[in-house]
């Protein structure tokens, strides 16, 4: 429902008296059951609650879940959070090539939402957030819709970044990196007590490396102190915060579909840069600063409060060429922006454990508040000359006059009430289910288009399922979810505010994980619908009338084959599809409809050359299909540019050469071959070799 006056509140206000006393009656349920309390899940915990808000064991996931882990992170030397979850199934990553100041995921053919530490990193437009990997424990991944506990957001998933915390026991690593496109890194990460109650952690990082394309490349500076408190026997505190400075000149890899994808004219170089490299810049920080309250109210009861304020400012110069489909001579236009986003987020939960009988029962219910603010000035030029494409020369650039900038300001509020009830009963089934109200409100101002709306939307959104869990390890579920995703804007047909996005998701799987095998197998099938999309009307207008499909088949798997022999493997068909051309399903743009990945790691673990280790692995994305012409009237031709599959091969060796050294060598893309990535009215080539090679101290 979306409706633009202060009469928006009387439905979210009835809808809230109505989950109010629901979330009341759910509370006194431990009051009516038996004193018997069910050991904490934190006790087996195997995810840290991206899934489920709660810490469950994966096996015991009904939903379709990756977790990358630090011992993973540091054997792939992840540089970029968007290279940490390649070898995992129903993410798609890379599409747009190496991009050194973005992070690009589609999961299930759809966007997903980035998270640190279950805070929502908010992004619009080109300010967005760029969480450092070296700072990082883990990375889970949710696939799928995850309104009920995150409120706004696509239906693709959640990426949730988890920050390294402060260990109960010292321990210190110092990393030093060398590669390829002049690489070059420092990190340190200690861990300490500070008293008998207290322990910090410190981490902090300082990289140079060059981008893909000629010209470009990126500084980074980092520092990522916290403290945590035992407050008491039932209180802990944790204090989190974080600088991140970037400074160089951005990569833009957008070339045209003659020269790239079709090169009967000649080839593009990848390394071509078609921008101007002595006007662009990227210069980029980040702070963050929050924390994380637990309190064990009692026996059956644990609240929890996260809190986090984040800043970014940002100034971006940015010249690009459009898509151009035959000749060499490409314009080109510029995106400038210069402001800041702040963001503020607080996420209370009250947690309650108990069983009865038969059953085991774990309550969720949450508040969960932010704010969000853009605000800056901007531009968007589109007479920056042209240039050559096979033989570029950028001394034509006509300059830009930062003085015709205009103001633009945009802020989003969201307010969401949610409960989620689990029980598991006669230790063979599970049962989930959980609605979550949300209120949004959302206020742009724009200069340039003389443009001052407010919108004001709510939504509920359910989500439930069940999971049978067998003595063998095969545990079959069933799961349904929704999202919902605010889309601020006048439909022209309607003239009203456009309506939310509105996702769907119904998925059956099967987990295997046996008490013999080190390791899991996870199937997932899954059928997922956006309805509400922009579809053209030709007029050069959008109206809400599309639907963007997505089915396919996942699975994944990783095992511990022999003590020295790790191996994981994954497997994604997704059928992606679209109507936002109002001309029925078309196949969507950059999603291949096969993906699949290898990686196998084996160490030496007694000899002479015990502690050497060696890893290698294949990636393989699918054919794609893109824009690669248009009509005469310049309209797109959707499904023309036809992207061939491509494989790229990765390896690792690495050696613990003396007590508390290891040296590390990681090649990604071995060969070097040249590939196009994807096409959609662009074409963006796949990166190249890229080579880091490592030696760190731990202690």
């Amino acid at each position: 429902m979306t409706v633009q006056t202060e009469d928006s509140f009387a439905p979210a206000l009835s809808l809230l008296g109505r989950l109010v006393p629901l979330a009341c009656l759910l509370g006194t349920l431990p009051a009516l059951a038996e004193e018997n309390v069910l050991p904490k899940a934190s006790e087996t915990m195997v995810v840290t609650g991206t899934a489920m808000k709660v810490e469950v064991p994966m096996a015991e996931t009904p939903r379709a879940v990756s977790v990358v882990n630090r011992e993973e992170l540091d054997q792939h030397a992840v540089q970029q959070l968007d290279e940490a979850v390649r070898y995992r199934s129903g993410v798609l990553t890379g599409l747009y090539g190496s991009d050194n100041n973005t992070d690009w995921f589609k999961v299930r053919g759809f966007d997903a939402a980035s998270y640190l530490d279950g805070n929502r990193l908010f992004g619009t437009g080109y300010y967005v957030w760029t969480p450092e990997p070296f700072g990082l424990e883990s990375v889970e991944l949710l696939k799928g819709p995850a309104s009920i506990l995150y409120g706004e957001a696509p239906p693709g998933g959640v990426i949730n970044a988890i920050s390294k915390k402060p260990t109960a026991t010292p321990q210190g690593l110092l990393d030093l990196q060398l590669g390829s496109r002049d690489h070059r890194q420092i990190g340190v990460d200690v861990s300490d007590a500070l008293t008998d109650d207290s322990r910090y952690r410190m981490v902090a990082l300082y990289k140079e490396r060059d981008g893909v394309l000629d010209g470009t490349y990126n500084e980074r500076a980092y520092l990522a102190p916290s403290v945590t408190f035992d407050l008491s026997d039932r209180t802990s505190l944790t204090l989190l915060a974080s600088f991140l400075h970037d400074e160089g000149v951005p990569t833009n890899g957008f070339f045209p579909v003659y020269g790239t994808l079709n090169t009967s004219g000649g080839q593009i170089d990848p390394a071509t840069n078609l921008s101007q490299p002595d006007y662009d810049r990227n210069r980029n920080t980040q702070i963050s600063a929050g924390y994380e309250l637990a309190h064990q109210i009692n026996e059956t009861w644990e609240f929890k409060q996260n809190v986090r304020f984040n800043y970014n400012d940002l100034l971006l110069r940015q010249t690009y060429i459009f898509p151009t489909y035959e000749g060499t001579t490409a314009y080109r236009g510029l995106v400038y922006r210069d402001g800041d986003t702040k963001s503020g987020t607080m996420d209370n939960q009250l947690v309650g454990y108990w069983n009865t009988d038969r059953t085991e029962q774990t309550l969720l219910l949450g508040i969960d508040l932010q704010r969000h603010v853009n605000e800056g000035q901007e531009a968007d030029n589109y007479g920056m000359g042209s240039i050559d494409t096979l033989h570029p020369d950028h001394g034509g650039f006509p300059g830009f006059d930062e003085s015709t900038t205009t103001h633009q300001k945009s802020t989003k509020g969201q307010s969401g009430f949610y409960a989620q009830h689990q029980i598991r009963w006669d230790d063979r089934w599970l049962l989930t289910a959980g609605g979550r109200f949300d209120y949004v409100e959302t206020h742009n101002i724009s200069e340039a288009t003389s443009k001052n709306e407010k919108q004001y939307d709510d939504n509920l959104s359910l989500s439930g399922s069940l999971m049978y869990l067998a003595d063998n390890g095969l545990s079959p579920y069933f799961a349904y979810a929704e999202s919902f995703e605010v889309l601020p804007g006048i439909d022209p047909n309607t003239k009203n505010s456009y309506k939310p996005l509105e996702g769907k998701l119904y998925e059956t799987g099967i987990k295997y994980a046996p008490s013999f095998l080190d390791g899991y197998i996870n199937l997932a099938l899954f059928d997922l619908e956006q309805t509400n999309s922009l579809v053209s009307t030709g007029s050069g207008q959008q109206t809400q009338a599309g639907e963007v499909t997505s089915r396919g088949v996942e699975l994944e798997g990783s095992v511990q084959a022999t003590e020295a022999l790790r191996l994981t493997a994954a497997y994604t068909y997704t059928d992606a599809k679209t109507n936002d051309t109002g001309d029925g399903d078309r196949r969507a743009s950059l999603i291949p409809r096969h993906q699949a990945s290898f990686w196998g790691n084996y160490q030496v673990l007694q000899g002479p050359v015990s502690g050497l280790e060696l890893g290698t692995g294949v990636r393989y994305i699918g054919s794609s299909v893109g824009i690669g012409a248009v009509n005469a009237d310049y309209s797109p031709i959707y499904g023309s540019a036809q992207v061939p599959a491509q494989m790229v091969w990765d390896a690792m060796i690495g050696y613990d050469f003396a007590k508390n050294w290891r040296a590390q060598i990681n090649v990604n893309n071995l060969l070097n071959d040249t590939y196009v990535a994807s096409c959609d009215y662009y074409c963006y080539y796949g990166e190249p070799r890229s080579i880091v090679g490592s030696v760190n101290y731990r202690w």
